[in-house]
């Protein structure tokens, strides 16, 4: 996966009704490591890194690059919402479209917030790259995150398996500004 090209980085933050999207700052050090370090959060994504690991090797700033957003709520890391470039994937109806990806740490669960800060950066991926497909690809297992590829507008394309575990991949028809 590689960054999304000439869009302007960092954009202004974006807020909604309850969410800032912005970008990576030092004091997130911590959030990320909670996140990339929760089994809950892995559960459908091959297993958390040993938080030992992303103490030492997590940079000052991490997940600096152009489709990296950081979710706050109330002044505070809560999850991240990822939006990169496929350039390889086992499936090739994904290869070249914009791939959403969002990690959220288990105390926002269930408030609606992946919904309302993945619904935001994708309405900014309107405005900046129009007319871009975008693609998630997800666990069949992971009931939550079907739900909200479907609240999000995505259909499914294809089933495959990979990880040893059945992926659903779906697709947001591009969305002209």
């Amino acid at each position: 996966m590689t960054d999304l090209g000439p869009v302007p980085w960092p954009p202004a933050p974006i807020r909604t009704g309850r969410l800032l999207l912005r970008a990576a700052q030092a004091r997130d050090r911590a959030g990320f490591v909670e996140l990339y370090a929760s089994q809950e959060v892995h559960t459908y994504l091959g297993g958390a890194r040993p938080r030992e690991d992303l103490e030492r090797e997590m940079p000052a700033v991490p997940g600096q690059w152009p489709g990296s957003f950081v979710v706050e709520l109330d002044g505070a890391m809560t999850g991240q919402v990822l939006l990169r470039r496929v350039t390889e994937h086992s499936r090739p109806a994904a290869v070249g479209k914009v791939d959403l990806g969002y990690l959220f740490l288990p105390r926002a669960w269930g408030h609606g917030y992946a919904a309302e800060a993945c619904g935001a950066a994708l309405d900014w991926l309107d405005g900046v790259l129009p007319g871009e497909p975008v693609v998630l690809a997800t666990q069949t297992a992971n009931t939550r995150s079907l739900r909200l590829a479907a609240k999000l507008g995505f259909a499914e394309v294809e089933r495959f398996r990979a990880w040893e575990a059945e992926q659903w991949l779906g697709l947001r028809p591009a969305v002209s500004a």
